[in-house]
């Protein structure tokens, strides 16, 4: 597989999981992977307790934007050799046919802008998506990647996406 290995994170809104996913990942994968976000139904703007976590843990967070699958889903686009679901919401959607055949996977995560409460309750649930997305990066990018068949990279990914990750934060 090329380097950098390219990544897509998928959801509805494109302003929170998917943001940080992209900004996990391209903190994480120390250039060996280049990632993207995008939605189904952007919301056209990053979730400000995603971007403020992000910067509070040191990761990239400019540049980030909420924005629409269909940028990526061109014959300029760059090709993506996985593409991650991380909402149910979007998983069950139709998603644009991707060139190359990308290795997809889904990873569930709850959605922490449809916490309501306090200003303490909503960045705990920011904390805990945050949380359950570094674990399973960090799984991603310690896979020998380069060393895996298609169809043991498939199975790894799914696995990764079913981890039972119990998080008290």
């Amino acid at each position: 597989m090329r380097l950098p290995v390219n990544v897509l994170f998928l959801c509805t809104g494109n302003s929170a999981r998917s943001i940080m996913a992209e900004s996990l990942l391209n903190g994480l994968g120390r250039g060996k992977f280049r990632a993207c976000s995008a939605g189904s139904d952007p919301t056209g703007v990053v979730n400000r307790f995603a971007r403020e976590l992000l910067e509070a843990r040191g990761l990239p967070a400019d540049g980030l934007r909420s924005k629409s699958w269909d940028e990526f889903a061109t014959l300029d686009s760059p090709r993506f050799d996985f593409v991650f679901t991380v909402c149910d919401q979007a998983a069950a959607e139709s998603c644009p046919v991707w060139p190359g055949q990308p290795v997809t996977a889904h990873w569930g995560i709850k959605d922490p802008a449809k916490v309501e409460g306090d200003v303490e309750a909503k960045q705990r649930a920011f904390l805990r998506a945050f949380t359950e997305l570094q674990a399973r990066i960090l799984l991603f990018v310690n896979l020998p990647i380069e060393h895996l068949e298609r169809s043991a990279l498939e199975h790894r990914v799914e696995e990764i996406g079913k981890e039972p990750f119990t998080l008290t934060a």
